[in-house]
């Protein structure tokens, strides 16, 4: 089973995380399963870009990014070439090593 390290973050995962994932699972699916709670405004349907993470290790591994996914990425606060959005991005049978942004641009949050 490949394996996703999640690097720490401040308010998600403070001390990081060495999770299993299952091949064709979105890299928020394995994130949300394992109590890191990435936000994902537009449920992810490819709509926003809250669920932006950076692909330090593996990103030749995911399958390409559409056109769509790299419109709204565009977008995406802090946009480094690894960038993808986690509800969009497969795993396939490769570990990947996955750094959570600390902002994301979310207007639903931002108004409250």
């Amino acid at each position: 089973m490949p394996q996703i390290v999640f690097l720490p973050h401040e308010e998600l995962c403070p001390d990081g995380a060495v999770v299993e994932a299952v091949e064709g699972e979105t890299v928020l699916d394995v994130a949300l399963r394992n109590g890191i709670h990435i936000e994902h405004a537009c449920e992810k349907s490819c709509a926003c870009t809250t669920c932006h993470v950076i692909i330090r290790e593996g990103f030749d591994e995911l399958e390409q990014s559409d056109e769509l996914e790299d419109d709204m990425l565009d977008k995406a606060w802090g946009l480094e070439p690894e960038s993808r959005l986690s509800c969009q991005s497969r795993v396939t049978g490769a570990d990947l090593v996955v750094d959570i942004p600390k902002y994301t641009i979310n207007m639903v949050s931002e108004s409250h």
